[in-house]
């Protein structure tokens, strides 16, 4: 079965990777964000060689995306991020194939380990099951 693997960020958290430091959130060093990108990128090729990876992407900050929605009048409105309703959004992702959701379950544990300096936010690594279009998964 195919899973998405999602890990979830803020705009606060791209800012605090750059070196600028907001309430709860640090600033990252520059060794920080080798360790991370270090441990990801360990995460990934491990995947691949067992064969289970289909896909891995990071995103760009929040604040340089857009939302794209219908308008009263049937025409999309387009408003740039980042947004103020949401606090966290997509930062990343795997797409995985696994023998089983135990198995998935113990690589978003895996990644739930990734370096981060002392005080950042621990951001929740969510699972969802992709619908190979027969319905229940």
């Amino acid at each position: 079965m195919k899973y998405l693997v999602m890990v979830q960020g803020s705009q606060a958290d791209y800012e605090a990777m750059k070196g600028k430091a907001s309430d709860g959130n640090p600033a990252w060093g520059e060794k920080d964000i080798q360790a991370m990108f270090t441990f990801m990128g360990a995460v990934t090729n491990d995947l691949a060689e067992s064969g289970e990876l289909v896909d891995a992407q990071g995103l760009v900050e929040p604040a340089k995306t857009r939302c794209v929605t219908a308008g009263e009048d049937g025409r999309p409105v387009i408003t740039d991020g980042p947004y103020g309703e949401t606090k966290e959004l997509l930062a990343g992702y795997w797409v995985l194939e696994c023998e089983s959701l135990d198995r998935v379950t113990e690589i978003a544990g895996r990644i739930t380990q990734c370096p981060a300096p002392a005080g950042a936010p621990v951001r929740p690594v969510v699972i969802r099951p992709i619908d190979s279009g027969g319905g229940d998964v």
